[in-house]
Parts: structure tokens; sequence; C-alpha cells
């Protein structure tokens, strides 16, 4: 996954629900009551959303908004009449991926007893949905373990100078965006937390295995391949050797 390419600009940095995003994206005025879309452009914006998911699945959040409309078969004018910067566009795709991710991760914790198998019942519809390849860059971004934990996201036993993941906001934007970005990242971290230490307390996890590998692993994809029987091979293939090398073996 390529997460180069863009910034975190105060253009974008307010959360869906209100203020200036929620204004940039047309869903609800300054009075703060809800106009509703006519039904052509409530189907232009659900074109753009949905090609903007694949755009920056498959080249990065790099990918210009130039791509974006040729994908939605509409005018880039259209496209930035919804998004008035693109960094507004990838906040709104980020948002909802990692919402869906969290969403996700708790249907494993409720619904699988066994911890291993929770855990890679995540990671397999994650993959499978290709969620995991739109995170944003705060919550991929890996750094040495320090001794200071983050309470944030449930501390992670790691070997000596092994990555850990830390949530630092990129200090780009608002503080009001920063918090809403932060509140889904964090909420991500958290309930993923939960599973791979369950994992690591039944000893079907490998002890050096940290939430920011999990997350590593959801983001990695399988090169693209021209037939798509072949790709969903492939994207299986690899994240079965993936899962092989988080578990534990016996001594």
């Amino acid at each position: 996954m390529h997460i180069q390419g863009t910034h975190w600009s105060t253009a974008s940095a307010a959360a869906p629900g209100g203020g200036a995003m929620g204004n940039a994206r047309g869903d609800e005025p300054r009075t703060g009551r809800t106009a509703p879309l006519r039904v052509d452009a409530q189907r232009n914006l659900e074109h753009v959303l949905r090609a903007a998911r694949e755009v920056f699945g498959e080249l990065g959040y790099g990918a210009p908004m130039e791509d974006v409309a040729r994908r939605a078969r509409v005018g880039v004018g259209t496209v930035y009449r919804r998004f008035p910067s693109k960094d507004v566009l990838v906040r709104r795709i980020a948002e909802e991926e990692t919402s869906r991710l969290a969403d996700q991760a708790r249907a494993a914790l409720g619904q699988e007893d066994e911890p291993w198998s929770a855990l890679s019942r995540f990671l397999r519809t994650s993959v499978a949905s290709g969620a995991g390849r739109l995170l944003p860059p705060q919550v991929l971004r890996v750094s040495v373990a320090e001794d200071r934990a983050d309470p944030r996201v449930p501390q992670q036993r790691v070997q000596p100078g092994s990555g850990e993941l830390r949530l630092v906001p990129d200090g780009a934007g608002s503080a009001s965006g920063a918090a809403g970005d932060d509140a889904g990242a964090a909420a991500l971290l958290e309930v993923v937390g939960r599973l791979v230490e369950r994992a690591r307390a039944a000893g079907e996890l490998r002890p050096d295995v940290s939430v920011s590998d999990v997350l590593l692993v959801i983001a990695t994809a399988a090169p693209a391949l021209p037939d798509a029987a072949q790709q969903a091979a492939a994207s299986a293939r690899l994240l079965e050797i993936l899962l092989e090398g988080l578990r534990s073996r016996p001594a």
C-alpha cells in the first residue's frame, strides 16, 4: 500500500459529522438542517466514493483526483463540488474504512470464542474487504518502541528493537479534525489490541507480534493480476503465509 503523496491539511481537517467537513461535502448546511440531495447528485456522490475507494486502494492516496473522476465517469469539477480538496476526500474514505475495520474486529470478538479463530477471522474479513489498504497514515505509522506506552493503545510486550505502533497525529489540520481522526484510529487500535492480547494469552500468537504487525498484515495486498480468480487466489495464498508467520509454534 502506498500512502505517500498527500498531506492532511487544514482544508480537510474537520470531522464528517459537522463543521467544515460536513459543509464541504454538502451534507449539512450551516443551519444544521440536512438538505436532501437530488437523485442524480446522490448517485454521483456514491459513484465518486466508490471510485475513490477503488483508485486509492489500487494506487494509494497519492492518486490524483482526475483518476477518481475518470473511474466514477464524471467530470473532475463534479468531484470538486462535493470535495473541495483531495484531502477532504481522503479523510472521508480513510475515516469510513477505519470505522469498517473496527466493526469487523468487534464482530470477530463477539462471534468467535476461540482467540485464534477470532483474530484469523478478523484478518480474513478485512483482507477480503480491502479496507486495510485504505487505512490512514497515522494508524500504520510504526516506530521503535519506547519505554513510555501510549495510554490509548493496549500495552504490547515486544522484543527490544522491534517495531511498535504509536498513534501520533500528523499535526496538520485543525484541532477538531485531528481529534476526529485520532478518535476513530484509537477505537480501531483498542479493539484490535484486544484480539491480539487474547490470542497471545492463549499461547496461539507469537509473543513478539504487536498490534502494528496485525495492521500491516491487512494493509498488505498481493500484486494486481488481470484475472480476478487468480487475484483472489494470490491474495488468499499470501494471507495464509502471513497467518502462519503470526502463529506461535510449540517449543
